[in-house]
């Protein structure tokens, strides 16, 4: 089946923004583009990779979202198959913090029980990092609580 991703899409790039080159994410991963941090190929991005243009940024990010982070979330909140609005919200989240982030969270509980309240309360809770909340996840948070 296919699914539209453009929210997903959009909300990935406006919140991940566009690097040419490879750089270190705040968890000290390396990283390029759209946020990825492995390539379609399934290597993983070194500080050493050549630059990527923007096109391929997007074919990459749509690449990931598409093969990896879409099957992990519908794996585990497989009811989000019938509302695009709220599967693109919950992929994005995913593609922000992993898909075991989302295999253990309070968030996936109250996903499957459609529990769109206490959802957005739990997708608020991960607007922190070092313990302190930091403006552009709390941001990335609302917007994705929003589309619940």
């Amino acid at each position: 089946m296919a699914y539209d991703l453009s929210i997903a899409i959009e909300l990935c790039q406006r919140f991940e923004g566009f690097r040419e080159a490879p750089y270190l994410c705040p968890a000290n991963v390396p990283t390029i583009g759209f946020g990825s941090t492995m390539y379609a190929d399934g290597r993983r991005v070194t500080l050493q990779d050549s630059h990527i243009t923007r096109a391929e940024a997007q074919a990459l990010l749509e690449s990931e979202l598409r093969h990896t982070y879409l099957p992990g979330t519908l794996r585990h909140c497989p009811g989000l198959v019938a509302d695009n609005r709220r599967l693109n919200a919950i992929v994005d989240f995913t593609y922000n913090l992993g898909v075991g982030r989302l295999q253990t969270s309070t968030l996936k509980r109250k996903i499957n029980e459609q529990d769109w309240v206490g959802a957005k309360e739990e997708l608020l809770k991960w607007s922190k990092a070092g313990g302190k909340v930091l403006p552009g996840l709390l941001k990335r948070r609302q917007a994705e609580a929003l589309l619940l």
